[in-house]
């Protein structure tokens, strides 16, 4: 298994991959350092009617929105609620779609089946619409929209950790690992966990860009965070009525929902290639 350092060294050579951890770490900044960086941190709440749809100039960095607030100020602040929603999210799927992918692989018979029939019932349904389903009938709020997303987001890690699992238990050194008489309780966590979690890590890593999107469309129809939060999906969906007069409304948190997507994917798809050697992109030949 490659070390820490291997993956690094790896991931600075790849170019794409160096474009999505510099897009990350902007996210993550930006989050952290939102009261220092943004030109008028009140305006995540503030009201100015007599500044509302100013363009993009030197004092507006993104212009303002329909209240008169500054857009990059709120830009700058919804990275927070960005970054806790993909967090959260995809740590919940996590907790609940691995264990029962572990469990349902590593076990036979009806219980495994019954574990793999459930998660195909979410999976039949595409998970926008059964998130929208969800956080429409929990109420709109940012904690509802975490719920719904979690509960939609875990089969995939279960679909993915399951047939992982399946193909572990019949290698060499797992049946080996029982026939000296080990648990399954150790099986699973001390042998067949450690070699899923590449896996599992792309899988995350992708999920988070998913994730966003997915919270960036349900705060688009209203179902997200509530005003005055600056969410991006949100702000986007107060921009339609203006366009294309106010262009610069909608363009930013756009933007900025289209660069933190294509910066997880990038990495996502960088990881795969390292940790996966099944995947990993073949040498070009020569001549």
């Amino acid at each position: 298994m490659l070390g820490v350092l291997d993956i690094l060294s790896r991931m600075a050579r790849d170019r794409s991959v160096l474009l999505g951890a510099v897009l990350i770490l902007l996210l993550i900044l930006a989050a952290i350092l939102a009261p220092l960086l943004a030109t008028f941190p009140n305006d995540i709440w503030d009201i100015h009617p007599k500044q509302r749809l100013l363009p993009p100039d030197g004092t507006f960095l993104f212009g303002t929105d329909r209240m008169g607030s500054d857009i990059y100020s709120r830009i700058l602040f919804g990275a927070r609620i960005t970054i806790l929603v993909a967090v959260v999210a995809v740590s919940v799927s996590l907790l609940i779609g691995v264990p029962i992918g572990l469990i349902a692989g590593y076990y036979h018979g009806w219980f495994s089946d019954v574990l793999m029939r459930f998660s195909d019932v979410f999976l039949a349904v595409p998970q926008i619409v059964l998130a929208i389903a969800i956080a429409q009938t929990l109420g709109p709020s940012i904690e509802n929209v975490i719920l719904a997303l979690s509960l939609t987001y875990w089969p995939w890690f279960t679909r993915l950790v399951y047939a992982e699992t399946r193909s572990l238990k019949n290698e060499i050194f797992i049946e080996s690992t029982i026939a000296l008489g080990a648990s399954p309780f150790r099986v699973i966590v001390f042998h067949i966990l450690p070699n899923v979690s590449s896996a599992i890590i792309v899988r995350s890593s992708i999920g988070m860009g998913f994730t966003i999107l997915t919270a960036a469309a349900l705060g688009f129809l209203g179902l997200g965070a509530q005003p005055p939060a600056p969410e991006w999906g949100r702000m986007i969906s107060e921009s339609r009525e203006y366009l294309p007069d106010a262009w610069w409304y909608a363009l930013a948190p756009g933007l900025a929902i289209f660069l933190v997507v294509m910066g997880f994917n990038l990495v996502g798809d960088g990881l795969r290639d390292i940790l996966d050697p099944r995947l990993r992109r073949a040498p070009k030949s020569s001549g």
